[in-house]
Parts: C-alpha cells; sequence; structure tokens
C-alpha cells in the first residue's frame, strides 16, 4: 500500500483548511479587534465553533490512523530527517490537541460560551488576554504556525527535490498506485 485510508485523506484536507482559517481569524483579525467590537463576538463564535469541530476531527483522525493500515515512514535519504519527519507528525497532533484544550480553557475561565452563544449581550472580560490558557493559546498558535511551514516545506522538498510521490499518498485516488 503506497497511500493513506480515504478517510484520512479527506480529514487532513479539512482539517488543514480549518487550521489555516482558524490561525487567520485568531492571529489576524481577532487579534487587532477591540473586545468592545460588537463584531468581535461574530468573529470569536466561527473561531471558537471551528476549533470544537477540529477537536472532533482530531479525535476522529487519530481513531482512524491507529485502526488503518498506512504505508511505511517517508524516507528522505538520512536518518535524522526521517525522525524529524516522523516527530513533527506526532507533534502536530500534540499541538491541535493543546490548541483546542487551551481553547476551552479560555472560554471557560473568561466566561465566553454565555457571552459568545447566548446573546446574554455581556461584553467580552477586558483581561481575556491576561487569562493563563489564552497565554498559552497563543503560545501554542506560533508554535503550530511554524510546524505547519515546516510540514509544507518538508512536503516541497520530497515532491520537487527528492522527486519521490510522496504528495500522493496524502491525495485522493487508489490506494494501491
Amino acid at each position: 500500500m503506497t497511500r493513506y485510508h480515504p478517510l484520512l485523506v479527506a480529514l487532513h484536507w479539512i482539517m488543514a483548511v480549518m487550521v489555516v482559517v482558524s490561525l487567520f481569524f485568531g492571529k489576524v483579525l481577532l487579534s487587532t479587534m477591540s473586545n468592545a467590537d460588537p463584531q468581535k463576538l461574530q468573529g470569536l463564535a466561527g473561531h471558537m465553533t471551528v476549533g470544537l469541530a477540529l477537536g472532533a476531527l482530531l479525535l476522529l483522525r487519530l481513531a482512524v490512523r491507529l485502526a488503518s493500515a498506512r504505508p511505511p515512514h517517508a524516507e528522505t535519504g538520512s536518518a535524522i530527517l526521517d525522525k524529524i519527519g516522523i516527530a513533527t507528525h506526532w507533534i502536530m497532533y500534540l499541538l491541535l490537541a493543546l490548541m483546542v484544550l487551551s481553547g476551552l480553557g479560555t472560554a471557560l475561565s473568561g466566561g465566553l460560551f454565555p457571552i459568545v452563544f447566548g446573546g446574554n449581550g455581556e461584553p467580552l472580560p477586558a483581561n481575556l488576554s491576561a487569562l493563563a490558557p489564552r497565554k498559552a493559546h497563543g503560545l501554542i498558535s506560533n508554535l503550530l504556525v511554524l510546524l505547519v511551514l515546516l510540514h509544507s516545506c518538508a512536503a516541497l522538498y520530497h515532491q520537487f527535490h527528492l522527486r519521490d510521490g510522496l504528495f500522493r499518498r496524502m491525495w485522493f485516488g487508489d490506494r494501491n498506485r
């Protein structure tokens, strides 16, 4: 077998889009808006919804990954790069889980669920960015951005430098090709 399970492929690309959108919303849009801006509540509602959905999809993805056959680990010709590649995938899972958990921690400690989804008219807490889970969320998001860039560069390295067809493994199509 040379390709991943079709459900893993679909989850990979769905989650990739969701992660990029969520990071963009958090880092570019929400972080520049005042907590008093009513549009920030709408943005937070979308950001939180995507984050919770990512958490559920992450659990599903881990279950499918552990239960399904998969191709052997990619080889670059360098043992150290091969180990970095393996570690990167597991660190990606860890960072995604920590993002969801720190987001939940921020929402719970800041009382965001009734404010964002309850429409009770309360303002966002002024100290939201000072909450420990929020600080962790920001730090983890920076690490996740770096890891996504590393992962993307590695895929491009395999595709255009090594020309080993690695990209096909995580794309749609016949699993036995």
